[in-house]
């Protein structure tokens, strides 16, 4: 009898022992509300903590359709990443724009077309809107390449932050001073602003609009658009440039493709994005998901 109970155990344990391990995909989280936002100030816990911005809440759309992977995410600036990725360990992340010197440490696939908050704007004190929309052309859009030319006036952008391949070319050929960030999204560029330390800066418009109710000043700063701001062509995801990475990045552009194969678009574009998309937002992100679905990877 005892025999017999142990051999029938035996299917039951070598179907345990037979189940793929899951495996964890460790994501970089930064605390840049409204795009990113940690919870109580910490970051996500699981993949149902995740907020509802543009960035977090695509994850939380994507992230339920990888069902062999568990997501853990861990603060971390991108000082960090690039440090870690060296070292072989493997992150990922939706947060950074891949430009020609990442691809030597991170793997790089796309997952949504340009949305309206995804273009960088210049950000200045509104006593300096009058001045500086004074000189700008009738489409409304300053140029950075001309305003950075002016010694009159005093820059200040995050380090190791990449803008896109054009405002990135532009600040590389101007000394323009760049102020240390850690994980969470700085108010101390945003202080320095409004008490008059520098003139301007870059950054999405909706990160600034969500700092200017913290702090309840709402009409301190004025995001002017410019004519490089939409510098960054696709949302991207990036994984460690390791063996992991490439299995995970892949794991992850199969997910973007399943999802935008869903017959129900419609119904995880509005779990996403609720009732903000814009109708060019709307008619850019069926094109892109159209062609996403008949494709195949898109990893470099």
């Amino acid at each position: 009898m005892r025999w017999a109970s142990v051999l029938a155990a035996l299917p039951a344990a070598s179907a345990v022992l037979a189940a793929p391990p899951v495996d964890t995909i460790r994501w970089v989280a930064q605390d840049v509300p409204p795009h990113f936002s940690f919870v109580q100030g910490r970051p996500p816990g699981s993949v149902a903590e995740l907020g509802r911005g543009e960035v977090d809440g695509f994850m939380r759309v994507l992230l339920p359709r990888m069902p062999g992977y568990r997501h853990e995410f861990v603060e971390a600036s991108t000082a960090r990443y690039e440090t870690e990725s060296r070292r072989g360990r493997t992150l990922c992340s939706t947060l950074h724009v891949r430009t020609p010197e990442r691809l030597q440490w991170l793997y790089f696939s796309h997952l949504y077309p340009p949305l309206a908050s995804r273009e960088i704007h210049v950000i200045v004190p509104r006593k300096l809107m009058a001045e500086l929309a004074a000189g700008r052309p009738q489409d409304g859009r300053l140029a950075l390449a001309r305003l950075l030319e002016r010694q009159d006036l005093r820059p200040l952008v995050a380090r190791d932050r990449a803008f896109g391949v054009q405002i990135d070319s532009l600040l590389s050929r101007h000394a323009v001073p760049r102020l240390a960030v850690g994980a969470k999204f700085s108010h101390q560029l945003m202080d320095m602003l409004r008490a008059g330390r520098m003139d301007y800066t870059l950054e999405y418009p909706a990160l600034v609009q969500d700092y200017l109710a913290r702090v309840g000043d709402p009409g301190a700063l004025v995001a002017l658009p410019m004519a490089e701001g939409l510098s960054t062509l696709l949302a991207t995801v990036s994984c460690s440039r390791t063996p992991e990475g490439l299995r995970q990045i892949k794991a992850i552009d199969a997910a973007v493709r399943e999802l935008a194969s869903d017959p129900d678009r419609e119904a995880w574009v509005r779990e996403w994005r609720g009732g903000r998309a814009e109708p060019q937002d709307q008619k850019r992100l069926n094109a892109y998901m159209d062609e996403r679905a008949r494709g195949g990877a898109r990893i470099e």
